[in-house]
């Protein structure tokens, strides 16, 4: 009994030390929540700035009714799926990442298509729009690395003896991964910014 008793208290001042245990699952858990912050606005700006895209390319004649709609079907389900800094599980993180890579997917079919009409390659709103959009995707990839990064540093403290004695105990479970995504290679190939004739990167 006296040993059993030394060794709990053994754990209490392990788990009570500010740089590893209890505090250090604590820091490195606000750590993801921050950051999955960052991975939100950034999409939400990204989701902000479709409706006046929409509304522009509405205005060119006879522009594919199918694009346009898939890309507002795209949005509306993307939004749909919420996920809190509590609930970043691998699955909930792939359902959400399932969702924006379906809107993304939509964007480029859209901006692709766009290229085969001269009034708007030539309107300035729609120019600015495909700035603001190629400086969002850009925006998403960043945030999603420092979260990725954030979540490894998360998942390995945890799970780092003898913190995974304690990590499920205290409410601190494996957090998921933004992944490569598959379809990514498939996703068609738009040149942002290039209204002039001179190539300014695909996406």
């Amino acid at each position: 009994m006296k040993r059993l008793l030394l060794y709990f208290a053994a754990m209490v001042t392990l788990l009570s030390q500010s740089s590893c245990g209890y505090n250090g699952m604590v820091q490195r858990d606000q750590a993801v929540k921050g950051q999955w912050a960052n991975v939100q606005s950034a999409y939400q700006r990204r989701s902000d700035l479709i409706p006046n895209l929409v509304n522009t390319v509405k205005g060119a004649a006879n522009f594919e009714k199918s694009t346009l709609e898939g890309v507002v079907e795209a949005r509306a389900k993307a939004t749909s799926v919420q996920l809190n800094a509590d609930q970043l599980t691998p699955e909930n993180i792939q359902k959400f990442q399932a969702a924006q890579s379906q809107l993304s997917a939509g964007l480029g079919r859209l901006l692709a298509v766009s290229e085969n009409y001269p009034e708007l390659k030539a309107n300035a709103n729609f120019q600015e729009l495909q700035a603001q959009i190629e400086g969002t995707e850009n925006r998403i990839n960043v945030e999603r690395n420092k979260f990725n990064s954030s979540v490894n540093d998360y998942n390995t403290f945890t799970r780092s003896f003898p913190n995974n004695l304690f990590a499920g105990m205290f409410g601190f479970p494996p957090k998921g991964y933004f992944e490569a995504d598959a379809s990514a290679k498939d996703a068609p190939k738009v040149d942002f910014g290039d209204m002039g004739g001179s190539p300014a990167g695909s996406k």
